[in-house]
């Protein structure tokens, strides 16, 4: 005998089309114009840091940095999603969620000069530092939230891999815990179809990445990436019932820069792949609904471009005038100094190697 033992499927969420228009039926009842401008104004502050540190980096005065040009829907409608309690577990090209969850963009800039120190934050912002071994943060992100459920907390844990890392075991092995104990995870897929240089269909045969979560129990639902309103829904529903268990949100976007800045696009994709994902811009969209609104104009767009070029100007003055503290080396290892470390602190500091 042969019988269906499982059918599942995988929603697909889009609100704002790429000529601006939305579907009210699926529109978020608790979202304002006034919030859609909101969410305009951080996409174009990501998308001008993105550009800043590029600059930077070409000039010598910057890391390796991955930019994150034509993602910046997924990150702000992730970041406004978020409440003040959830807690953020980036990977390593999340700079838009940063900046919207209000960590000092100085310190960004820091971190792309090469000092640990910008890696540290506030802890009142809930956001670890940023982390570059793929899909690594994914069993920390599980860990966290399986204490906040076992503190009995009201928070939700938000992780972000990219389409590469849903192929490591790192990430099987914690959606696969998250849900046997149905912990308030929310793993945001950054799919931008590219892992470096493998595209999104060499990677696996599945028809969206979205449906991994299927065979490990949990729910799941796949978005345009690209719309700044379906990323916000998916995101805020799933916070909403994260006391229920994890939820997986695949965000189809696309990378229109490079992996890093050691990468070069060119050599495995072709022009017109970018050309046809640059009339899908996700900032593009929501400027041309704002315009039709008459809430966006090109006085207002010039304006706003004027005062996002010297707030980030300054953060990077402010970045660039840091002097590390050698003695960051011995203080920021461990959260104590092990005896080991102590004797070889004290002979640093016998020997005024501060001077």
């Amino acid at each position: 005998m042969i019988s269906e033992a499982f059918n599942g499927s995988v929603k697909y969420l889009q609100i704002m089309n790429e000529e601006g228009e939305i579907d009210q039926t699926v529109m978020p009842q608790d979202i304002s114009d006034s919030q859609i401008l909101e969410m305009y104004k951080g996409m174009m502050l990501a998308r001008a840091v993105d550009a800043k540190v590029l600059s930077l980096q070409r000039q010598g005065r910057a890391v390796t940095y991955a930019p994150l040009l034509g993602e910046e829907a997924t990150q702000i409608g992730t970041a406004m999603a978020m409440r003040k309690q959830d807690i953020f577990v980036p990977a390593f090209r999340q700079h838009g969620v940063f900046i919207e969850r209000g960590v000092p963009m100085d310190s960004l800039f820091l971190y792309w000069r090469g000092f640990e120190e910008g890696n540290v934050f506030p802890k009142e912002l809930n956001a670890f530092p940023i982390i570059v071994p793929v899909a690594t943060q994914m069993p920390h992100a599980t860990g966290i939230a399986f204490a906040q459920r076992y503190l009995k907390k009201d928070s939700a844990v938000l992780v972000y891999v990219g389409d590469g890392g849903t192929s490591e075991g790192d990430f099987y092995e914690a959606i696969n815990f998250a849900g046997v104990w149905k912990v308030p995870l929310i793993t945001i897929i950054e799919n931008n179809q590219w892992a470096i240089s493998l595209p999104r269909n060499e990677q696996t045969m599945a028809k969206t990445l979205a449906q991994k979560a299927i065979a490990v129990g949990i729910d799941s639902i796949q978005v345009d990436g690209n719309d700044v309103l379906a990323v916000y829904k998916a995101t805020k529903d799933a916070i909403t019932n994260s006391s229920k268990g994890p939820m997986i949100i695949e965000c189809v976007t696309y990378r229109m820069g490079l992996h890093t800045t050691s990468d070069d696009p060119t050599k495995y994709r072709t022009d017109i792949e970018v050309e046809t994902w640059k009339k899908k811009d996700p900032i593009e969209r929501v400027k041309k609904y704002l315009v039709k609104k008459g809430l966006w104009n090109d006085a207002r767009e010039q304006q706003e471009t004027e005062a996002i070029s010297k707030l980030v100007d300054e953060s990077v003055e402010k970045a660039e005038r840091f002097k590390p503290d050698p003695r960051s080396m011995f203080s920021t290892v461990y959260s104590f100094m092990p005896q080991t470390l102590r004797e070889e602190f004290d002979e640093a500091e016998a020997n005024n190697f501060w001077q």
